[in-house]
């Protein structure tokens, strides 16, 4: 049943004719296809009236045989291409068949809009064929072009052709989102964590230097105790007394032992084992970037010297402890691998190591234990 209007069509028979539907077949005869054709419907056909039979030729004649059916006109039973109707339009969710393409110089309708979501390609990303849309055409409310650079993700099973090049600056995978990064695996030592360290390997060394360097003080003492009561005495009405340069310089020694110091407990420490005291108890560790070999007394030394060689400069107006401050500080400006500047001069990082026992445990249980139901885990 089709719901083709009646009016005057192509005769698919034969295209070349036209003739009238009436909604349910054809009706009257065909006229010539550029022919104007009437208003209405064809007049309709007078039947011919049937010869009367005589006696004789009843008796005589053989009685007549069925007429033969007529013959197939060329192109009957075969679909043949013609123009809808106008006015027609596709029913609701129509869909071409996969490879169809408009005939050329075919024009979109007035009014036409793509389906949702269509994104046309670029023009020197287009496939063979592709045609840019017709001028005048704008895209559907809420599209948005592709940004700068976007390439069309290639087909499932697509392999690149032999010989061929990715362009320039092209990289295979990126991260919509940042992703923290894990040093041969393990996770970065967190930034209280190390201050806790540090603070705890301060109070070390600070300990060996008044073992060491208490002599000292107790003779720097001695320098500059007249002056300093000399000045809480009297503090407005005399000048302060100059102090003596034995003063000066046994400043400037304490200082280079208290250097001295922190190089005997660091240095050696990191070399063997990556950690100091402090570094152990927070459970942190300073290991190579490039892989986990011990970091060796060159490399441990030259993270040190970024960090420890400022400590004779802290009587140039606290220059040497600024510098310090920076040199440590630089963490705070590194989110991707939390290093110092002595970090990144000795090609290092500080990493989260799980405690001994923890390690123990990882280290004993099997890669492949059987469960309690007899498979492998």
């Amino acid at each position: 049943m089709t719901s083709l209007p009646a009016g005057w069509y192509k005769d698919p028979a034969d295209p070349t004719t036209q003739r009238w539907w009436d909604g349910d077949g054809w009706l009257g005869k065909a006229i010539p296809a550029d022919a104007t054709p009437p208003d209405g419907p064809p007049p309709a056909e007078e039947e011919e009236p049937a010869a009367p039979l005589t006696a004789a030729s009843s008796t005589s004649s053989p009685p007549a045989t069925p007429a033969a059916p007529p013959a197939a006109q060329p192109g009957w039973g075969t679909p043949v291409a013609s123009d809808p109707p106008p006015g027609w339009q596709p029913p609701p969710g129509y869909q071409p068949p996969q490879g169809y393409q408009p005939p050329p110089g075919w024009q979109a309708p007035p009014g036409w809009q793509p389906p949702p979501g269509y994104q046309p390609p670029p023009a020197d990303q287009a496939p063979p064929g592709y045609q840019q849309p017709p001028p005048g055409w704008t895209p559907p409310p809420g599209w948005t072009p592709p940004p700068a650079g976007w390439v069309a993700p290639p087909p499932p099973g697509w392999q690149p052709p032999p010989g061929w090049q990715p362009p320039a600056g092209w990289a295979p995978h990126a991260y919509a989102y940042p992703v923290q990064a894990r040093p041969h695996g393990q996770q970065l030592a967190g930034l209280g964590r190390r201050l806790v360290a540090r603070l705890v390997d301060i109070a070390a060394v600070l300990f060996l230097n008044v073992l060491v360097n208490g002599w000292l003080a107790y003779q720097w003492w001695l320098e500059v105790e007249p002056v300093f009561r000399s000045a809480m005495s009297e503090p407005f009405t005399s000048t302060p007394e100059p102090l003596s340069q034995r003063s000066s310089y046994l400043i400037l020694t304490m200082l280079f032992v208290a250097t001295a110091l922190w190089f005997a407990y660091e240095v050696p420490a990191l070399a063997n084992s990556g950690q100091t005291l402090g570094k152990r108890l927070l459970q942190v560790k300073v290991v190579r970037l490039e892989n986990t070999d011990q970091l060796g007394f060159a490399r441990a030394f030259r993270r040190w010297a970024r960090l420890g060689m400022w400590t004779p400069l802290w009587t140039c107006y606290g220059l040497g402890f600024a510098a310090q401050m920076i040199v440590s500080g630089w963490v705070l400006f590194d989110p991707k691998l939390h290093q110092g500047l002595h970090d990144k001069s000795a090609a290092t990082v500080v990493v989260a190591v799980p405690s001994g026992r923890a390690a123990k445990q990882a280290a004993a249980t099997p890669d492949h234990a059987d469960d309690s139901t007899g498979g492998q885990r």
